[in-house]
């Protein structure tokens, strides 16, 4: 696997499983065979090694995590949040099924029980940046505008050379009809990040809110250049 030799770890780690079918540890075995399918974009065959592992045994959790990973890549997220909640069953501090949870109830508008994995999470890890970055931009949704704003300057402060901040806090500044701080934090992730597309996308999008069309433009070719999704933007 780590000489990505894919097939050849795939045919290995069958002959282990064959080795003695009703071994206990072969659940962790289907989890290799998982993780190298869907390397393989074999999802749908990954998400039957995984069923086998956990049908073998349901207590492992880093078959639920991998599970639960997929379905989130396959768009199941109600599967999802199953697997992210036994995980956390059976551990109730398990970081990774935290965040994730808190993310898919934040899609799921029960801002209630997002705030508190994330709180749960941030206990844990004060210094985890996507769980606060997850916090900030669920107080926005929520209507916790001061809080949410309060919480993006907190991370700056902490983080302040991550490009990506500066395009959630100026997302925020732009929503509120702040443009010209919201210019600012465009310009600056642009300073920190020159060849990262998103960056032009969000000032392509704001110069366009301001009606500088020139501007927005030019920005907009930028980022198509550097490989942005041309559905993000319009001239």
């Amino acid at each position: 696997m780590q000489a990505d030799s894919l097939l050849q770890a795939e045919a290995t780690f069958r002959e282990a499983l064959e080795e003695d079918p009703l071994m206990k540890s072969n659940a962790l075995v289907y989890q290799y065979i998982g993780n190298i399918q869907e390397r393989r974009g074999e999802y749908q065959k990954a998400l039957n090694s995984y069923n086998l592992g956990l049908n073998i045994s349901g207590t492992t959790i880093s078959l639920l995590l991998n599970r639960a990973s997929l379905y989130m890549h396959l768009d199941n997220k109600d599967r999802a949040m199953a697997d992210y909640t036994e995980a956390l069953n059976l551990e109730p501090n398990q970081t990774e099924a935290l965040f994730f949870r808190a993310y898919l109830y934040t899609q799921k508008r029960d801002y209630k029980r997002a705030r508190a994995d994330y709180d749960r999470l941030i206990k844990l890890e004060p210094t985890n940046e996507k769980a606060r970055l997850g916090l900030a931009i669920l107080n926005d949704k929520d209507r916790r505008p001061r809080e949410a704003m309060e919480q993006m300057d907190l991370l700056i402060q902490i983080y302040p050379s991550h490009a990506s901040l500066y395009l959630v806090r100026g997302g925020m500044y732009q929503s509120r009809r702040q443009y010209d701080m919201a210019l600012i934090d465009f310009n600056h992730a642009i300073e920190l990040e020159p060849e990262n597309p998103d960056c032009y996308v969000s000032r392509s999008l704001l110069y366009k809110v301001m009606k500088k069309k020139k501007q927005s433009k030019q920005d907009a070719q930028t980022a198509l250049r550097l490989g942005a999704n041309p559905s993000f933007l319009s001239f």
